[in-house]
């Protein structure tokens, strides 16, 4: 389902809460359009959080620790990342009034930021919104091979870690399809959410210099629990 929405002055970050505790999201059209889309999906991705796929190789590659990873710390740049053009998109959902009202919740602290850095190049993340036991993922990026996927497997393990149950996807790509995220019609996906809602998730529990070792133990812990 999509509605344009004809008065987005009145789109609040209390709004925009609400919208979400209600299934639904904002997108525009492009950059450069004005005007919002409130998107309830009929099919919605998510990713079990007890079901998250790290792959060896990528394992591996945490551990080698190429990259600095932290949360929290530049949101302005994260946004920049995930709405620029790339080889195979020339344009983004990402417009100025998305920009700012995601930074108001990021003022608030229901905005969360992954960063991928290499010195002082930002060349991968993703953000999201977290509201009670729910994190709804917003959009990620990399320049270079692996960043976004290392910011998903340390965006899993802090929200593991914190006590969330629910990770939203909104949409299913290959790309997350390899990490476990699943399709799931919108009966099913509200009963989550609902299940979700009245949670408190603690986004920071998770020291921020957790080292890779506890980032995979994490991930690998929630996948043995599962199995028991």
């Amino acid at each position: 389902m999509a509605a344009r929405d004809q008065t987005n002055r009145d789109i609040t970050p209390q709004v925009l809460l609400k919208a979400y505790a209600c299934g639904i999201f904002p997108m525009a059209e492009s950059a450069d359009d004005p005007q919002l889309y409130w998107i309830e999906p009929v099919s919605r991705g998510i990713l079990p959080l007890d079901q998250v796929r790290l792959p060896k190789r990528l394992a591996r590659t945490i551990k080698q620790q190429p990259f600095d990873v932290r949360f929290d710390t530049n949101f302005d740049a994260t946004i920049a990342g995930c709405a620029a053009s790339r080889p195979g998109r020339r344009t983004t959902w990402i417009n100025n009034q998305i920009r700012a009202l995601y930074r108001e919740l990021y003022i608030l602290g229901h905005c969360h930021t992954i960063e991928v850095w290499s010195g002082k190049r930002l060349v991968g993340g993703l953000y999201g919104v977290a509201l009670g036991g729910a994190f709804f993922g917003e959009s990620m990026f990399s320049t270079e091979t692996d960043a976004s996927k290392i910011a998903l497997m340390y965006l899993c393990a802090r929200l593991i870690h914190g006590g969330f149950t629910l990770l939203d996807t909104q949409f299913v790509t290959e790309h997350l399809r390899q990490f476990g995220t699943v399709e799931v019609e919108r009966p099913a996906f509200h009963t989550a959410l609902e299940a979700s809602l009245p949670l408190y998730g603690d986004y920071r529990r998770l020291a921020a210099n957790a080292s890779p070792s506890e980032i995979i133990a994490i991930i690998e812990s929630a996948q043995a629990t599962r199995a028991v």
